[in-house]
């Protein structure tokens, strides 16, 4: 049957597309190879949120593309925010491309294929089947990302992602029950919950906010070990949900908030207005009460439009407080289309990168203090692989994997991905840890 190369880009609810179009393709009948010079279809799918992710797509694309004039490639299919956002660009600029699909036609990718290079009949299924067809090669089948809504109601003043993907849509409960009971069937231990705004899940078919709902539900499930929550906006976290993660064992006490700035004046402007730095700093207290042990992960944006040196510098005062456990920090991308990017007094590129130096210098600290702190004490870590000399990679419940730290050791009896188990922190190599068996 012909080959085909998929490549994902972006987010994590790229990676849960990405895996459906090759569960989907599979379930067809095709071979999803690993090497782009084998393939007789190569499919990129983009992200297009800021101008840097669109130009690391473009790059690629353009990169693959001479596969059609060097190797087997016969087509070469463009799907993802990118080709959603500029579908007509690439169809001027990048004429190597065969076919673009937009963000809600990626279950179509098996017709598509049929049409450009022939193909064995279409085996209809549900999107749980076809992630468990994804998956049988997977490096790393012991994690699963579950998407449990599309779109975004938030209309952040600096995003596309409304006119990408459309307004906010939750799955029913009963369908992520069901996808997630055929993972952990199939060999997963942690499921990483992904959605524009996980925190609203639910809302927009039951009337009410179901996410404490669905983690109990979820936790009830035998086999499932961690159930990790990313992408939750702090205005719509309630107080049932904090109560629900601290009171289930199966949750990580780890939450991924992006809160984007900490001054009133700047989330007004942002279109984050709903909040403000009182609410946040009450939010953040709230969720350390319940859950000490807690690890919160963040994001901040410096230099949107109208951050002059005291908004700034209040920023930096708020991180330097509030110490958060992980923080990642982008400089504001002017993104055609959204209204920050009509906004004035737009920040000079070298502010803006000079002031996230100066932000991640600040968080470096900070992280390197608390790694070290954790030197002496006994954790659960998740085992992610082996390595040829024996030594194993993985992470606690406090780390999200491929995004935050890592814990490596040495253990004489054979483990595989997935399987927990208790180790002694015995060194902090500023980022990760190093530790031993107990």
């Amino acid at each position: 049957m012909p080959n085909i190369y998929l490549v994902s880009l972006g987010c994590d609810k790229n990676r849960v597309d990405g895996e459906t179009m090759v569960g989907t393709l599979r379930t067809a009948g095709y071979n999803v190879v690993h090497d782009p010079s084998q393939a007789a279809a190569i499919v990129v799918n983009t992200c297009g949120f800021i101008r840097d992710a669109v130009e690391e797509s473009i790059n690629l694309i353009l990169e693959l593309a001479e596969y059609k004039t060097e190797g087997t490639c016969r087509a070469l299919v463009v799907v993802g925010c990118m080709a959603e956002r500029y579908r007509d660009e690439i169809r001027q600029s990048i004429p190597e491309t065969d076919v673009i699909i937009g963000v809600g036609q990626y279950e179509n990718i098996a017709q598509v294929m049929g049409s450009l290079i022939g193909a064995p009949s279409v085996v209809p299924q549900n999107e749980g089947m076809a992630r468990i067809a994804a998956r049988f090669d997977d490096a790393t089948p012991h994690i699963a990302y579950i998407k449990i809504a599309e779109g975004c109601d938030n209309h952040c003043s600096y995003c596309t992602i409304p006119a990408i993907r459309g307004p906010y849509k939750s799955r029913p409960l009963e369908d992520i029950i069901e996808e997630s009971r055929q993972l952990i069937a199939a060999g997963a231990r942690e499921l990483v919950l992904v959605a524009q705004d996980t925190t609203l899940y639910g809302t927009d078919i039951y009337g009410e906010k179901k996410l404490p709902e669905l983690l109990r539900s979820l936790a009830a499930l035998d086999n499932v070990q961690w159930i990790r929550l990313m992408y939750a906006y702090p205005e719509h976290i309630t107080n049932e949900l904090i109560n629900t993660m601290a009171e289930l064992p199966q949750v990580c006490k780890y939450i991924d908030m992006p809160i984007q700035h900490s001054e009133d004046k700047i989330l007004q402007a942002m279109g984050r207005g709903l909040f403000n730095k009182k609410e946040l700093t009450a939010k953040i207290c709230a969720l350390r009460e319940k859950m000490p042990e807690i690890a919160i992960r963040t994001t901040v944006i410096v230099g949107f439009p109208g951050e002059g040196a005291r908004e700034f510098e209040r920023l930096a005062e708020f991180v330097s407080e509030t110490k958060f456990d992980r923080l990642g920090v982008f400089p504001y991308s002017r993104e055609d289309g959204t209204p920050a990017a009509t906004m004035p007094k737009q920040v000079r590129e070298s502010t803006k990168i000079s002031r996230m130096e100066q932000i991640m210098d600040l968080q470096q600290k900070i992280h390197f203090a608390k790694q070290g702190a954790k030197v002496g004490a006994v954790v659960d870590v998740m085992v992610d692989a082996v390595a040829d000399t024996g030594e194993y990679t993985g992470r606690t419940q406090h780390d999200a994997y491929e995004v935050d730290a890592v814990v490596t050791f040495l253990c004489e009896r054979e483990l595989k991905p997935g399987d927990i188990c208790r180790v002694k922190i015995t060194e902090a190599n500023d980022y990760d840890l190093i530790g031993c068996i107990v």
